[in-house]
């Protein structure tokens, strides 16, 4: 995968967390970044569980979504204390 389609990938991936989680969105960049780290933790995470979802640029959005919702509950608990 590209720089590019992963940057996009991200992008789309931390605004649709952003909407999941209210309150949480971090903007443009802020949204790339929890978007990209999501999928980071999704890559690591849904193996460990034994969860195998769609494949391609959809799988890999819905995945990198998975990972920043986890990502931005994590953020906003830690936010709390």
């Amino acid at each position: 995968m590209g720089i590019l389609a992963a940057l996009v990938i991200g992008a789309i991936a931390g605004w649709l967390a952003g909407v999941i989680v209210r309150g949480a969105g971090f903007g443009l960049i802020g949204n790339i970044v929890v978007g990209i780290i999501g999928a980071l933790v999704a890559g690591w995470l849904l193996p460990q569980l034994h969860v195998e979802l769609a494949s391609g640029t959809l799988g890999s959005i819905l995945d990198a979504t998975i990972g920043a919702v986890v990502v931005l509950v994590i953020l906003s608990l830690i936010k709390r204390v």
